[in-house]
Order: structure tokens, then sequence, then C-alpha cells
């Protein structure tokens, strides 16, 4: 399936139906009068979130919905059928935006949530609803009311609890594929991935995550070199982010400032999220060298780097449950002190049976 994460499209409410005028004629009856029913309602458009979707693909090759015109009223005090609804099922953590792309509308972050992005026109007062003591027999009627009509941007992003950046080739599908079931394309050449993945990872039966891997950044990302910062809105919702540095490269320290830098461009306070600091590859290097360049990186930093290496599985648990900590401290949960280095699970609650 292809990845779509925007798209423009045009989105109508149905007309109103027109209200009916009809008099009362039938052999025998004595009195008769107006008769003509209402109208019925116009159609609207719902937007919604659902599970199950990651891309806004359908609304590729279709790009215009309009909602059913109300039926008009006719005689006998019939009054018309309201138009059917259009719904809108897209992602969750879909943004609607007016056609400038900067306007907010809604923002879908949520399962099941539904936004009315047009309402349909008002049916028109058929001649029966103007009868009255002065005026008996009406000859006039309401038309239906006009419908809504606009132009909106959906843009998705991802849901995603933790965020993986840097430079392309920093390694990231590597670490993806080796933390969770996901199966990025890997190759040894600069914008391998060219769309995020999403990838869940389970430390344990009740330690639950999802981790999501964007396009690597390279310098003058803000200013739309190489794949721009478009798809870093898909880590703008995560709680971390996990920033993989390749220590087999000259300059580390110039691939973290790199980063950090278009991090702090993009905005939307990005910059400012907890950020857990990986020096990956440690595979491909001596104890020696590997140990130097973590001190080098730390001298920048000022934080002390993990080691990690996502083909040996070096360090990828220890740095998953350390992000995991950081997800639980943003949902509120309490933390207890856990070791690290031996791997967690939890009790069964009274001890454990067959």
């Amino acid at each position: 399936m292809k990845f779509l994460d925007q798209c423009k499209i045009f989105i109508r409410s149905g007309n109103g139906g027109g209200g009916a005028v009809s008099f009362r004629r039938e052999k025998y009856i004595e009195y008769g009068g107006p008769d003509g029913g209402d109208g019925g309602r116009g159609g609207d458009i719902w937007i919604e979130a659902v599970d199950g979707l990651n891309t806004l693909i359908d609304y590729r090759y279709q790009q215009h919905f309009k909602a059913e015109t109300g039926i008009h009223g006719m005689g006998r005090g019939r009054h018309g059928a309201a138009g059917a609804d259009i719904t809108l099922k897209v992602p969750v953590g879909t943004q609607v935006l007016e056609e400038d792309k900067e306007t907010l509308i809604a923002d879908l972050d949520t399962a099941g949530m539904s936004v009315r992005l047009c309402k349909g026109g008002n049916g028109g007062w058929g001649n029966l609803h103007f009868k009255g003591p002065v005026n008996q027999a009406p000859k006039y009627a309401n038309p239906g009311q006009e419908g809504e009509e606009r132009w909106i941007w959906l843009r998705l992003k991802l849901i995603a609890d933790v965020g993986l950046v840097g430079l392309p080739n920093a390694g990231k599908s590597t670490f993806l594929a080796a933390a969770t079931a996901a199966k990025p394309k890997i190759a040894d050449y600069p914008f391998t991935t060219l769309t995020p993945n999403l990838g869940v990872v389970d430390l344990s039966t009740s330690e639950r995550f999802v981790l999501a891997d964007i396009p690597g950044l390279i310098e003058g990302a803000s200013e739309g070199a190489g794949l721009g910062t478009r798809f870093l809105g898909h880590v703008e919702r995560s709680a971390v982010l996990i920033h993989l540095v390749d220590a087999t490269q000259e300059d580390i320290c110039g691939a973290w400032t790199t980063i950090r830098g278009e991090l702090e461009a993009y905005g939307d306070e990005l910059g400012d999220k907890s950020e857990i600091l990986a020096l990956n590859k440690i595979d491909a290097l001596d104890e020696e060298t590997i140990a130097a360049k973590a001190a080098e990186l730390e001298a920048l930093t000022g934080v002390k780097p993990r080691l990690v290496s996502g083909v040996s599985g070096k360090g990828v648990k220890e740095l998953l449950r350390a992000a995991y900590r950081e997800v639980r401290v943003r949902r509120g949960d309490e933390i207890e002190e856990i070791d690290e280095e031996e791997d967690h699970i939890p009790e069964t609650p009274g001890g454990w049976t067959p």
C-alpha cells in the first residue's frame, strides 16, 4: 500500500429539498386547502478517525465528495426525506486544515472521534406551513437552503510513542527491524527510507509502545534540502525521541549538531522533546575507538550516549526500556526503579498459577 500523508479534497453538503405548493382537491370532500409538504434537509459531510488505517491513499484517486440533496416536499402533506450524509474515514492522527494549510479545523487524535465539516441545507417549507386565519390559501413555498462547500487539506501525523531521528544511513531502519516485527527497506545507501515506518515494541506482556522511523534529515532540511522536514510531523506526538548517531562516520559531533539544528528549526516544540542519545553501529568498531567516540560525543552534549548495534542487538533492549520509561512518565504512570541490565517481567498478581 502506498503511503500518503497529505492531500487536498473538495467537500460539499447537500442542498435542502424545496417545499411543495399543493391544494387538496378530492371529490365529495367539502373542505380543501393547502397540503404541500416540507422539503427534506441536505446531507452533511462528516469526518471520522478509525483504527486500521495508516495512509490517506484513498483520497488520492477521489478528491470530490458531495452529499445528497434533500427530497422535495409533495402534496397530501408529505415531507421529503433527508439526503444521505457522507462520512470520510481517515487514520487516527489526521488533522483537517483550511485551504491555506495553516488554519486548523479539527485534530482527530482519538479513534472514533468525528467532526461535521459541512452542514446540509435546511429543507424549504411547503405552503401547508404558511396556512393561517388570514392567509388560508397560500400559493407559495420556500426553496431548499443551499449546502456548504469548501476545499480542505488532510494531513496525517502518525500516532507513535517514540520517534527515531538521525542522518541518512544512521541505522534507523535496522534498529526498527531489530526492535519490532516491522520489515523496513534496508540498504547501504542514503535515503533508503522514503516514507515513515511504524513498529510495535513488545518488551513484555504488559510493556508495549509504538516506534516510528522517519526518513533521514540532512543539513538544510528546514529549507527543503533532501526530503525536507515534511515527515517530522509524524514524531510531533511522540513522548521521546531516540537520536541515533552513526559511530562509523568521521564527524559524529557534526552529525548530532546537524540534526539538533533541524529539529529546532522545525518548531512545534520538537526541539524541546526529551531525547535519548545513542551511538549506533558499534559492532563495526573496536572497544578503544568506541570509547573515544563516546567520550567525544559526551563532551559536546553533556549526556553519556548509549552504545547500541541494530545488527548484533547489543544495547537495543536497554535503550528500548529507557524509552519506555520516558513514555510512561509522559503518560503520568508511576515509575518503579528497574535495573536495566536485567530483563524485567512483571509478576502476576497473587503469584503464578498454572
